[in-house]
């Protein structure tokens, strides 16, 4: 086992073996779904909120086609 994880190393192999599987091809079933991401508008300094709605957006959107959208 290495000392340091190396995710290049890891995160190539999973991402190969999803991209194979056809993992990131939409169906083509289900009813859409659209999410609508403002555009950035940052009048001050970033904090933790701006992270957590990109995080919110990418969950839902991420749900959503679990759900086959």
């Amino acid at each position: 086992m290495e000392k340091t994880y190396q995710p290049e190393n890891i995160e190539r192999q999973w991402y190969e073996n999803w991209e194979s599987k056809g993992y990131f091809r939409p169906s083509g079933e289900g009813e859409s779904y659209s999410l609508a991401i403002p555009p950035p508008n940052v009048t001050g300094s970033l904090h933790m909120g701006h992270a957590f709605q990109h995080t919110i957006m990418d969950t839902l959107t991420r749900y959503k086609r679990m759900q086959g959208h």
